[in-house]
């Protein structure tokens, strides 16, 4: 399981950033980079997300 960005909803505002523990999301020339191999599925990312674009998928 990992954190997954919709891309069609995302407002790009880095909360998702912020808030990740672990260090595996990045906002990187506009676009949400999440490092598959870090994200520990906490779910911080979709808590924190307004415009509800971040999940947690298998």
């Amino acid at each position: 399981m990992t954190a997954v960005n919709d891309r069609n909803k995302c407002c790009y505002c880095a909360g998702c950033p912020i808030v990740c523990p672990v260090g595996a999301i990045e906002l990187i020339d506009g676009i949400v980079v999440i490092d598959k191999e870090k994200c520990t599925n906490c779910g911080a990312c979709v808590k924190v997300c307004p415009v509800g674009a971040m999940s947690i998928k298998r």
